[in-house]
């Protein structure tokens, strides 16, 4: 059978799995299981003759998605909190992962554009950073201290502080997505332009290996956060822009939906940075260099593995429970 016609003979049965999978549409259980088997002797025919096409990946992603539905047990529900840091922000992840990698990408560029601006403008850092920022950095890197400045103020007062700094730029990176994407790389390249900027100046004191041991151990937590929070942004403005088959007003809803979960999943990340700021940088240049190592890229492996890693393995194990005469776990 041709791609096309197989489309055609089962899309009103898809699109009615993917209204009970919103909501819309209310189903017993017999008739969920019915949907289900139905849906997976479809996967199977689609993988068997058409591997490579999106329909095979849409019909993998319904059947993960109805499996939830079918399979969400009291025990879920009572941990809600786990399961939703451990299914389904993986799950949705996985699904938009090329928003990540569209984010990193323009983070990067961005960074870049920081890094030659600097190189060709030696004032450029005095611009972005501010001028008492970088004459009171200078005067610290005099000292033999060149993250002086993390170790001012009380360690709560200083971690609350900046909690709700990151909090706020986070919170504009993702809801300015509303403006079709446009407004979160605006809100990406102000930070990323800043940061390329930031690290530039301290290679030209010749202090970043120094500069890095601070800024860096809260900095993981806190940067590859800000990457995600955009990747959420830009789900939330394509939600916009590209409708598909739905209408824009309820693609708007389920993009907001999705998108809300990937932002809301960045907020512990955000909390945990602006402690270690608070706490712990402050103590970075005294601090055993082992010991910085291992905060930095532990904290830099954790999040990478979060958003990278274990969203592949989640959908994996789902799909493994979801095929017929196999074990549900």
């Amino acid at each position: 059978m041709r791609e096309v016609a197989f489309i055609k003979q089962n899309k009103a049965k898809w699109l009615e799995i993917e209204q009970v999978i919103n909501g819309k549409m209310k189903k017993n259980p017999d008739d969920l299981s019915s949907l289900y088997i139905n849906l997976i002797n479809d996967l199977s025919f689609s993988q068997t003759y058409y591997p490579k096409s999106k329909t095979t990946v849409y019909l993998n992603f319904l059947s993960s998605q109805i499996f939830q539905k079918i399979y969400k047990t009291k025990r879920i529900e009572e941990n809600r909190i786990k399961y939703f840091f451990t299914t389904e922000v993986p799950l949705t992840v996985y699904q938009y992962r090329r928003y990540l990698y569209y984010a990193f990408v323009f983070f990067i560029l961005f960074v870049g554009i920081g890094v030659i601006s600097s190189v060709y403008d030696k004032d450029f850092a005095t611009l972005i950073l501010g001028e008492g920022y970088v004459n009171q950095t200078l005067e610290n890197i005099k000292k033999g201290d060149p993250t002086a400045i993390y170790g001012t103020g009380a360690n709560w007062s200083t971690s609350l502080m900046i909690i709700i700094n990151n909090l706020v730029v986070g919170t504009k990176l993702y809801i300015y997505g509303i403006f079709g994407g446009i407004g979160t790389l605006y809100a990406l390249m102000q930070n990323s332009i800043m940061l390329g900027a930031f690290q530039f100046f301290f290679k030209t004191q010749n202090v970043l290996l120094e500069s890095a041991k601070g800024i860096w151990l809260h900095g993981a937590f806190e940067i590859f956060g800000m990457v995600v929070e955009a990747m959420a942004g830009l789900v939330l403005g394509a939600s916009i822009l590209f409708p598909r088959t739905l209408s824009r007003s309820e693609s708007f809803k389920q993009g907001f939906r999705n998108s809300f979960k990937i932002y809301l999943s960045t907020v512990p990340f955000t909390i945990f940075a602006g402690l270690i700021e608070g706490f712990v940088t402050r103590y970075a240049q005294t601090m055993p260099l082992m010991l910085n190592i291992i905060i930095i890229f532990g904290t830099l492996s954790v999040i990478a593995f979060y958003y990278f890693i274990y969203p592949y393995i989640v959908f994996k194990k789902l799909n493994y429970a979801a095929v017929p005469g196999e074990k549900i776990r």
